[in-house]
């Protein structure tokens, strides 16, 4: 009898064991891959700490000088504030008008019945295989025809278009699994199609939304090839073309140029930072389909 009760207990022992050590060894393998992730952020960091004269002399992890005075000399001979308010104001607005667009196509797409719809959400699904480049002849014809070339609006409503896709089938993803009995009780209450867009299914797809809003966002605030497409003025231009200008008139100064990249990761950290919660409940709860 305690032979066959020192078994089990064996097996458990070793199954705590041997889950213990593969916990273990997964920790330090994702420890690895997060410090390598990383150490770019740091050593950009770094870099804009330091001065000109060091910044490929001081091999040190942490700099024995530390030169606040590159982020302020950055923002002020860079341009900087034009260039991060434009970037704001682009991410800001384009992030909006793709939630609200997206998110009422989705639910028309998922919820009403009418004639070409199968066929319209294709057509939106088809265009993500269409690169961004392959675009640019027949956009800035539409846009130079248009009058919208070198204007807010028309860089605008151009990142608008190039996030929708991708949104739609987010969101439709998720109002596709959104029980009809909701909708029933809003409509009983008195709520319209719009009411119950609003209401009901936008609450709903908070974590779609989430996501939706960190990878818009990210796209809005990289974005370099179509800002120097569609924006000529300088007090246009992005934060991202801006950069590109000050390292043109700064191509030797790294720990400026460095403090400026640094200015321009801080606001879309700080979004991811505090959206992860939602962001990983939207991608483990099945928002990318794949």
């Amino acid at each position: 009898m305690e032979d066959l009760k020192a078994g089990p207990a064996m097996n458990v022992n070793q199954y705590i064991v041997e889950r213990t050590v593969k916990g273990f060894f997964l920790h330090i393998l994702l420890a690895v891959f997060a410090a390598t992730c990383l150490f770019p952020l740091f050593w950009m960091l770094r870099c804009a700490l330091m001065t000109n004269d060091t910044v490929f002399v001081d091999k040190s992890l942490i700099p024995q000088a530390i030169h606040f005075g590159n982020f302020g000399q950055a923002w002020s001979e860079g341009n900087f504030g034009i260039y991060f308010f434009n970037s704001l104001l682009y991410t800001s607005c384009v992030v909006i008008g793709i939630v609200l667009v997206s998110s009422l196509a989705a639910y028309a797409f998922s919820r009403l019945k009418f004639p070409g719809r199968n066929f319209f959400f294709y057509m939106f699904v088809a265009a993500m295989m269409i690169p961004l480049p392959g675009s640019f002849v027949p956009l800035y014809r539409l846009m130079t025809v248009l009058g919208l070339i070198n204007t807010r609006i028309g860089y605008i409503l151009c990142m608008i278009n190039v996030g929708l896709s991708m949104s739609i089938l987010l969101l439709k993803t998720f109002f596709d699994k959104m029980p009809a009995d909701l909708e029933d009780a809003a409509r009983m209450d008195g709520c319209g199609r719009l009411g119950i867009w609003w209401h009901v299914a936008l609450p709903l797809a908070r974590p779609a939304v989430a996501v939706i809003v960190i990878f818009n966002s990210l796209s809005v605030w990289n974005e370099y090839i179509l800002a120097q497409l569609l924006l000529n003025d300088k007090s246009l231009m992005p934060l991202q073309r801006g950069l590109m200008v000050f390292q043109g008139a700064h191509s030797v100064d790294y720990p400026l140029l460095m403090a400026g990249l640094t200015i321009a990761a801080i606001p879309i950290i700080l979004i991811y930072l505090s959206m992860q919660k939602h962001i990983v409940k939207g991608l483990s709860s099945g928002a990318i389909v794949g």
